[in-house]
Order: structure tokens, then sequence, then C-alpha cells
């Protein structure tokens, strides 16, 4: 389909967000029709190991908000086909992997998150900047940043719109592999690794690690879907929102 590129062989589904021109911002259509794929990958024999990534260097910027009116058409709508992607992926009782060759921000970065092993290039970079356009994280991004970096670290990407680059990434336990020198390399190992590994044991341990760690994952989009809700219908989302296509600063009044 348009912006999504999909694949399969070797018992790798391979899904590549593909619009370099918007660094693999997400579309309605792009959404829905990736957490499809997890979700149906689920039954199906020929797959052992799902490959989330992006084309042209970026890995995905999140949702697209391109228009001079993106605040009235970005609603809960929207946040709902980001938890879905979440639900899907965490739910998949197979390995998910993350191929994050550049920027992750957004949705995009809250995928990331998600996903089960996260391979990062040195290029790579995460950010959550909702907070710029008067919004909160979602996409489960508070629950699982939290588990990986800490409180204190993911109070700082969360409400400073701090970003970590690839180093700090690894650093701070964001992600599983750095890849310093052969980026395409480590992933194809990786997912060639697990598409022969056991298929059961990986199912019963990522359960297991998910009940341990991200127990709480469903109250936390429940929660953000509520706030998120809640500030889209505020005057300083609204400006947020111009302020970014515009590529100013905004200016927020607390309305």
């Amino acid at each position: 389909m348009e912006g999504l590129e999909i694949r399969t062989e070797a018992g790798v589904l391979r899904l590549t967000m593909n619009r370099p021109e918007r660094l693999n911002a997400l579309t309605a259509a792009m959404s829905d029709r990736v957490a499809a794929e997890v979700e149906g990958a689920a039954t199906r024999d020929d797959v052992r190991v799902v490959l989330v990534a992006g084309a042209g260097g970026a890995f995905c910027s999140g949702a697209d908000l391109s228009g001079a009116d993106a605040h009235q058409n970005f609603d809960v709508t929207s946040l709902d086909r980001a938890n879905r992607i979440i639900r899907a992926v965490t739910g998949l009782d197979k390995p998910v992997v993350a191929a994050v060759a550049g920027v992750a921000a957004g949705v995009g970065c809250s995928t990331a998150l998600a996903c089960d092993l996260v391979v990062a290039s040195p290029r790579a970079s995460f950010l959550l900047a909702f907070a710029r356009i008067g919004l909160m994280p979602d996409g489960g991004a508070t629950a699982t940043l939290a588990a990986s970096v800490g409180r204190a670290r993911a109070m700082r990407m969360a409400l400073l719109g701090e970003a970590l680059d690839a180093q700090e990434a690894s650093a701070a336990g964001l992600v599983s592999h750095l890849a310093a020198d052969d980026f395409e390399g480590t992933v194809e190992a990786l997912v060639g690794r697990l598409a022969a590994g056991p298929p059961l044991s990986y199912a019963a341990t990522k359960k297991a690690v998910n009940a341990a760690t991200l127990g709480h994952l469903h109250d936390a989009l429940e929660r953000e879907r509520t706030g998120q809700t809640i500030l889209l219908r505020t005057a300083d989302v609204a400006e947020g929102m111009r302020a970014f296509g515009e590529k100013r600063l905004p200016e927020f009044r607390g309305e």
C-alpha cells in the first residue's frame, strides 16, 4: 500500500514505513495497516518475527501533522489508531523488532518503545515532543518509557521534549542494540536468529516479561486517551499545532 512496504521472507514479516519526504510520518491508512498486519501475524505460520523499519534514513516522525488546520484532523481516532498498534505489538506472541535508523518521534517513538528489541543506528534519535504542541505522550509511552529508563529520565523526555541520541539511548537502556558499525547487518542477524529460534519459548518469555514490567500498560493507554482527549479541545493545542506548521515558537496561555 502507499506509504507502507509489506514483505514476508524466511519467517520475517517486514513492515517498512515509506514516506521519506515526511520522515515516514504516519497517515491514518498507514496506522491501520501496520496494526492489522501485526495482529494478523498471530495466526500466520509463515511469520516467526516482525520487523518494523523506516525508509530513507528515518524511522517515523509520528502522526502526520501537515496542513494549516492539522489540529482539526488530529482527534481521538488518531489516539485509538496509535493504541491499536501498541496493543498489537505488545500482545503478539512473537518477537517484534524495531530497526531505528534515524529519528523516532511522537507515536513513532512510542511504537519503537513498545517493540521487544530495538536496534539503533548511530544516527538514531528518540523524541517525545508532545509538550511542544501542548499535548501529552501517548501510544503507551508514559508506561513503556518509564519502564525502560526510569521516572526521572522519562520526565525529562516527556516534560522538556529532550531527545536522546543513539549513544544516550543505549546508555539509558532505551534500546537493546546499538549498531555502531553495520546497522543493516546487525538487524538481519538478529531477525534471522529470532526466526530460527524456539517460538514457544519466545511467546512464554515475552508474555512473562511484559506482565512483570508493563502490567499497567492498559491503564496507561486509557489515561493517555482521556488526558489527550481533554487537551485536544484546548486553545493551547490549536496554537501549538499551528505554530508547528508555521515553524515558530507557540505562545501557550493555559487555555
